[in-house]
């Protein structure tokens, strides 16, 4: 019983944490992922709670949730969002307190990329947007190439604009991860997921 009443207590700090940090007029999304990552031996379900900031598109919102799903752990956690500049989209840290993972999506700027991967152990970037995203790329290419700890990878606009239609305010998606590439479906519709890599760690 002292058990339950832990784990209850811990849950409703982390709910009461959750919405105090959030915008307050950000729309919630919620999401059961049934996750088979055949690349990474990664087998489990997970219930999580998105924040959409009001000027976060479903597409975005979307890619973070794709960004969930491929690096999917206990200790993973969706950043406080587009409200937040010190945060990321999603992080991960050890019970220290250290930075394993900083995920960010976009096309964020080269500044804070440099600063993220002082901070954490490794950095991921999912870029989309098309053209945008290879402008940026162009752009950023040489600085970034610097930066050891930092991955980049490219999802393409038919990709993401096929994301965005699988959102809705209650979603139960699954999700196959196999040689790099993901299929994820609510049951009616399937979306085919490739993603290019531009830089490895």
């Amino acid at each position: 019983h002292r058990l339950h009443r832990l784990v209850s207590s811990i849950s409703t700090s982390y709910e009461q944490g959750f919405h105090a940090h959030m915008a307050p007029n950000a729309t919630i999304f919620k999401a059961a992922l049934h996750i088979a990552d055949v690349d990474r031996h990664y087998y489990d379900d997970h219930t999580v709670t998105l924040a959409q900031h009001p000027s976060e598109t479903d597409e975005r919102m979307m890619v973070r949730l794709l960004a969930f799903a491929l690096h999917a752990h206990e200790a993973l956690l969706f950043g406080r969002g587009l409200s937040t500049e010190d945060e990321p989209a999603l992080w991960q840290k050890d019970l220290t307190g250290i930075i394993e993972l900083w995920i960010e999506v976009g096309l964020p700027d080269e500044k804070a990329l440099r600063q993220a991967c002082g901070r954490a152990k490794q950095v991921c970037v999912y870029t989309y947007g098309g053209r945008a995203a290879d402008q940026w790329w162009k752009e950023n290419v040489v600085a970034l190439e610097r930066l050891k700890n930092l991955t980049v990878m490219n999802l393409s606009p038919e990709g993401s604009r096929a994301l965005a239609r699988l959102a809705q305010r209650n979603m139960e998606l699954h999700c196959t991860i196999q040689d790099g590439q993901m299929l994820i479906g609510d049951g009616t519709n399937a979306v085919q997921i490739e993603l290019t890599t531009l830089k490895e760690a």
